[in-house]
């Protein structure tokens, strides 16, 4: 539970400092995007993060993130979830093959403010039913965005992003969420992809700014998480998409922060 107070505002000046960093993050998203090919290991693509990062003088959020007691350490500066996975795939020695999808998400600081974004890249020729579903994800994010306005309620990107996807035929996880974003990855408040009556539901005000991530199975929603503690899947393992921005309230509407940085 938390307050509307305890929701930090970010002013103009501090929503340009996070427009910066969002392009950085966006503009090494597309180079993971055009590394992806078939023969390439999610290992490789997590060196290609890192070395870019390194160069643009970027901080990771995620290597080294202790989730909670008892969990080893987040390895990588990117997540790599294949296929069935959801979120939280570790990178590694998993060759990625014709016909997979995968999902890249991605966190850096960059003069101590945090972008945050992610997107699911088809590697070679995919099926139609696995760009159906990326195509869904995308488009869901598009309307979640487009509801992150002044006098809207936070729950009203959630119900956005659940008619639609489910009138696709597809569904949202419910286990996890988007989040406030600012000089830490995760802040106040949680954004959810669907409605929960039994959420906090705040009036939303400029000077906010969210990670708004869908999290979308082509099966049911029901998820499992793996041994090594991080990796999440679809229980019932269909395939699964994901797509996440960086998005500022604004008196004019939403602001995407995670574009290229020529890009507005």
């Amino acid at each position: 539970m938390y307050s509307p107070m305890s929701i930090v505002l970010k002013s103009t000046k501090q929503i340009e400092k996070m427009r910066i960093a969002g392009g950085h993050v966006a503009e090494i998203l597309l180079i993971l995007r055009d590394a992806v090919r078939p023969g390439i290991t999610t290992g490789e693509l997590n060196a290609i993060a890192e070395q870019e990062l390194a160069r643009r003088g970027g901080v990771s959020c995620f290597k080294n993130y202790v989730i909670h007691e008892g969990v080893p350490p987040y390895p990588g500066v990117i997540c790599t979830s294949v296929n069935d996975e959801i979120v939280h795939g570790i990178p590694g020695k998993r060759v990625l093959k014709e016909g997979d999808i995968v999902a890249l998400d991605f966190g850096a600081s960059f003069d101590g403010w945090v972008g945050d974004s992610g997107i699911t890249v088809g590697v070679g020729k995919i099926s139609p039913q696995a760009q159906h579903l990326m195509d869904v994800t995308k488009r869901a994010l598009e309307i979640g965005i487009e509801q992150a306005r002044p006098g809207n309620r936070l729950q009203a990107i959630g119900r956005a992003v659940q008619q639609y996807v489910e009138s696709q035929g597809c569904s949202v996880v419910r286990h996890y969420t988007g989040h406030g974003v600012g000089r830490k990855m995760h802040e106040e408040p949680l954004v959810p992809n669907y409605v929960d009556p039994q959420m906090e539901n705040p009036l939303l005000r400029p000077g906010m700014v969210f990670a708004i991530e869908p999290m979308v199975n082509a099966g049911k929603p029901d998820t499992r998480e793996l041994s090594d503690r991080w990796t999440v899947v679809t229980k019932d393992h269909s395939l699964s998409a994901y797509f996440e921005h960086t998005v500022a309230v604004t008196e004019h509407g939403p602001r995407i922060l995670t574009l290229p940085r020529d890009v507005e």
